[in-house]
């Protein structure tokens, strides 16, 4: 089983078998692609699932630097913190597997705290906005959540 990331598509696949089981509209990087610290861009390469975070948590929790906040995103709370990046309901943290590429050094997928995470509803997919990371709609990441393991393969492509 691996993850299929587009780029280009802006689409999120799942394969298993050599058969594409599901796929999800993303939204990936505003600034496009690229592995440089602090260029808010989406990595590309081979990458893995490192950590799960928020098995079991409501729809919506909100999250801050893997950590459950104790919020559930609502509107009243997106207008309290409009410029608040919203991290929600789970995360898959991803890795990078190519030194120099995507791991280590200036270009550590890790590092950068690139994510497969849920976002608010309003938000749109199927276009890039992110600041690097792959968003989805909350009820896709539950979904995805519980079809992959830590160790899933990641694949991210232009």
């Amino acid at each position: 089983m691996y993850i299929l990331i587009s780029i280009s598509r802006q689409c999120l696949e799942l394969w298993r078998n050599d058969v594409c089981v599901n796929s999800y509209a993303v939204s990936t990087a505003l600034n496009g692609p690229g592995e440089e610290k602090n260029t808010g861009c989406t990595p590309r390469g081979d990458h893995l699932v490192r950590a799960k975070v928020g098995a079991g948590m409501p729809l919506n929790t909100v999250y801050i630097a893997r950590r459950a906040t104790g919020e559930v995103f609502s509107s009243a709370l997106a207008r309290q913190y409009p410029d608040r990046d919203w991290i929600l309901t789970r995360i898959l943290w991803l890795s990078g597997c190519e030194i120099g590429r995507n791991r280590l050094g200036s270009v550590d997928t890790m590092q950068r705290y690139i994510y497969i995470h849920g976002t608010p509803d309003t938000e749109p997919m199927g276009q890039p906005l992110s600041h690097g990371c792959i968003r989805m709609r909350n009820n896709d990441i539950t979904q995805l959540f519980e079809q992959v393991d830590v160790g899933t393969r990641v694949i991210i492509e232009e």
